[in-house]
Formats: C-alpha cells, sequence, structure tokens
C-alpha cells in the first residue's frame, strides 16, 4: 500500500474487522498521537529550563510555580498515556487490538477512530462507569 493510500483510507463497519489495512490504520495514528506528546513533552522540558531564572516578586514566583506544578501535573498524565499508547501498539501486533477485554467482542471502529487507546467496547465502558458510581456513592 502506496503512502497516498494509507493517507486517505478511513477504516469502515463495511470491511472485515481489523484487517491488516486497518491494523496498519491504528498503528499510524497510535505512533503519531505518540510522536506529539513527546515533541510536545520537549518543547515544555525545554520551557522548564528556560524559566528556572529568580523573579523578584514574590507574587510573580508563586504564579510560575503553580504554572510549573499545573504542566508537571499535564506531562505525568501524557506520560501515563503514551504507556497506554505503546500497550495498544503492543494488542496490535498481538492481534488483540480493537477486542474488548471483558467480552471478547469487537470495539468498533467509531469507538476506536475517537478513542484508539479504548480496551473495552461501549457497553462494558459504560457498565464499569455505572458500578465506579455505585461504588463511589456508597
Amino acid at each position: 500500500m502506496s503512502e497516498a493510500e494509507v493517507e486517505e483510507y478511513r477504516p469502515s463497519e463495511d470491511e472485515p474487522f481489523m484487517n491488516e489495512r486497518q491494523k496498519e490504520y491504528f498503528r499510524r495514528k497510535l505512533l503519531e498521537w505518540k510522536q506529539d506528546i513527546l515533541r510536545e513533552s520537549k518543547g515544555t522540558l525545554d520551557q522548564l529550563q528556560e524559566d528556572n531564572h529568580n523573579l523578584p516578586d514574590l507574587t510573580d514566583r508563586a504564579s510560575s510555580e503553580a504554572e510549573k506544578a499545573l504542566e508537571l501535573r499535564t506531562r505525568d498524565r501524557q506520560r501515563k498515556l503514551i504507556a497506554k499508547i505503546d500497550a495498544a501498539l503492543r494488542r496490535i501486533e498481538t492481534g488483540e487490538y480493537g477486542y474488548c477485554e471483558e467480552t471478547g467482542e469487537p470495539i468498533g471502529i467509531r469507538r476506536l477512530e475517537a478513542r484508539p487507546i479504548a480496551t473495552l467496547s461501549l457497553e462494558a465502558q459504560e457498565r464499569h462507569e455505572r458500578q465506579e458510581k455505585v461504588h463511589r456513592d456508597d
């Protein structure tokens, strides 16, 4: 498959689920997402190193520290997201990608398009969220 064919391709429900073309599509999508996150993280790291100068005003310093803390929390979430992307890439390699961890049923193309790291079908995800809500309300 040429680069142009890959660029224009969009998976559909009308073709066999998780065929080679779909796997390649999602593999590329996940790798691009990971590269975007890494590029953004490098920019943040560079920015945090640059901002390491002393601010004379206490308010400015506090504001700067709060911004750094927020940025670091964001980076931590993105680090966890990269781990999920890597896990999804491994599932593509093992043939498990696109199938619900709980039911073994296909997750669905539309859900994977929206959330390529999904491990549960929409129904299983909703069930989990209802159970979490019940436990939180207890």
